[in-house]
């Protein structure tokens, strides 16, 4: 069935990684005009009148993806920076929330993949030849939730010390089968597989933003900047709901949240989103290839509308099959990825979901 699963199961997570402002919330959100100008090649010709309910128009234009010149920070995946032109589109102004995505479950009886049971003899031809079946009592529905660690880690490229697969673990559950979400209908929903998201979207007649359009709307016209609100990381409290304090022994909760905020808990970037760095990783519709990147650059073109790798490859794992995530999350550390970077980018399975990984969605015009 699941590569993800098949790894966690039998090899003990060699896939993923982790990485107070209040604001009004009776901001209309539908607001289509931002107060800034755009350094971008804006279609003014193209822009609505209206947004639909809970999205803004992000006008199309040209930028430049990928690391900015003075992040000491990025990573080599992020590299090297090349030109994008995307056209215009529409964005939710936040992550999709756990009632909205109750909603569509109520609607269609839809069940996710940590919901699902498990097969055996499907998950096995994605594994090496004579792999052992694990124990029924491990084969059950679940997925991965974060655990704090009671020492230093010396070691953060050892994952499985801050994850652990929980049974019972899904989007009704986030912090395992004892938790609920009761109370929680405006917090973003997790532990959703990319087909959830994909289900969810044609639901809602949406899709998954491109790679290029989530980092597009996410730097909404600040050409150089590491961050949406600017350069100043002193400001990230009060922007972003991230990991303050030593990775993953202590989390001082400057932010005020320890897991996940509500949506809308932080200031909304130029373009009117929400939640454009950390809380939770959203979901784009690329395949992660570390080569990608490059190709764009030596092309020595503007790539119009990129819509990501014609195939995927990491050269860290060669038998990975992985798609883009952004955006960061609660986890996301200064000392480790710092991920509420606008250019940082990561890869994960599309088969299953982590306690921090969400996602949003967009409508071309």
């Amino acid at each position: 069935m699941q590569t993800a699963k098949a790894i966690i199961y039998l090899s003990l997570f060699t896939l993923i990684f982790s990485c107070k402002s209040k604001v009004d919330k009776s901001e209309k959100s539908t607001e289509t005009n931002t107060k800034t100008e755009i350094a971008t090649q804006i279609q003014s010709n193209k822009i609505p009148k209206e947004a639909p309910k809970g999205m803004v128009w992000i006008p199309g234009g040209e930028f430049i993806q990928g690391a900015v010149r003075n992040d000491n920070m990025a990573m080599s995946h992020e590299k090297p920076a090349h030109k994008v032109y995307v056209d215009g589109f529409y964005m939710d102004i936040h992550e999709v929330t756990n009632a909205e995505f109750a909603k569509f479950v109520d609607e269609t009886g839809y069940i996710t993949v940590a919901e699902r049971e498990i097969d055996w003899e499907e998950m096995k031809k994605q594994l090496p030849a004579g792999t052992e079946k694990p124990h029924d009592s491990i084969l059950q529905p679940g997925s991965l939730v974060f655990k704090k660690t009671k020492n230093s880690v010396p070691n953060l490229y050892d994952y499985s010390q801050w994850w652990e697969w929980k049974i019972g673990a899904n989007w009704k559950h986030p912090n395992g089968p004892e938790s609920n979400i009761d109370g929680k209908d405006d917090h973003p929903v997790v532990h959703i597989a990319y087909e959830d998201a994909q289900s969810y979207c044609k639901w809602a007649g949406r899709r998954l933003p491109t790679e290029a359009e989530w980092e597009f709307a996410a730097r909404a016209g600040k050409t150089g900047d590491k961050f949406f609100w600017g350069d100043d990381i002193a400001q990230l409290s009060s922007h972003a709901n991230s990991w303050e304090g030593e990775f993953p022994v202590n989390n001082t909760m400057e932010d005020g949240y320890e897991r996940r905020a509500p949506v809308m808990t932080y200031p909304k970037n130029d373009f009117g989103l929400y939640d454009m760095a950390g809380n939770v990783w959203e979901w784009t519709s690329d395949w992660y290839n570390t080569n990608y990147y490059n190709e764009l650059a030596s092309s020595n073109q503007v790539k119009k509308n990129p819509k990501g790798a014609k195939s995927a490859f990491n050269s860290s794992n060669p038998y990975a099959k992985e798609k883009v995530i952004k955006g960061g999350s609660f986890l996301c550390s200064a000392s480790y990825c710092a991920s509420y970077r606008i250019s940082a980018r990561m890869a994960t399975s599309p088969d299953s979901g982590m306690e921090h990984l969400g996602f949003r969605t967009v409508v071309s015009e």
